[in-house]
């Protein structure tokens, strides 16, 4: 996948520029970027990964390409409580599926969004995991435990093929 990919998987989630968002388990920054493509200038990002070395890389590239989005960067894990503003969105894309219990994250991660709050999700369309991939889920799987979660209005934003696992996808609930 490459920055357009990244940018057409979140696209349908992202309703306009600027607004506070985060990027939970961020990595070297793939969809925050495309994030700060997104929310353009206007725009605040929080990005969060428990490797202080790949947000390093993520801050390079950020200043690089998008050097007038406001962004922090917070070396932490995102399944403990985080000190976070009030967010319009947030953004876990290939996060989620390290986990097994995925439940308390998902409300944990609730409580961070406004009222009118969006959580977009990128991962592949499977339930069966592999040695990187240990516990993806599927759109079905997701809508499901969103909606046990208190999230509504779950919808598949957009696919790409992947050679691992099939094909990836986004989806927004909205808190």
């Amino acid at each position: 996948m490459d920055h357009t990919d990244h940018v057409t998987l979140l696209r349908g989630g992202v309703p306009a520029p600027g607004g506070a968002w985060a990027d939970l388990g961020s990595g070297t920054g793939a969809f925050t970027l495309a994030l700060a493509d997104l929310l353009g200038p206007s725009g605040a990002i929080y990005s969060v990964d428990k490797d202080p070395g790949a947000l390093a890389i993520q801050q390079r590239e950020m200043r690089r390409s998008f050097p007038s989005t406001l962004a922090h960067y917070l070396a932490a894990d995102f399944t403990r409580p985080l000190s976070l503003p009030p967010l319009d969105g947030v953004v876990m894309a290939n996060s989620l599926h390290f986990h097994r219990a995925k439940e308390p994250i998902v409300q944990l991660v609730r409580r961070y969004l406004k009222s009118d709050g969006r959580l977009i999700l990128v991962e592949y369309d499977t339930d069966h995991g592999n040695h990187w991939v240990p516990y993806p889920l599927s759109f079905e799987t997701w809508r499901l435990l969103v909606w046990n979660c208190g999230l509504a209005n779950t919808q598949l934003l957009a696919t790409v093929p992947s050679r691992f696992l099939g094909r990836i996808y986004s989806a927004l609930s909205l808190n």
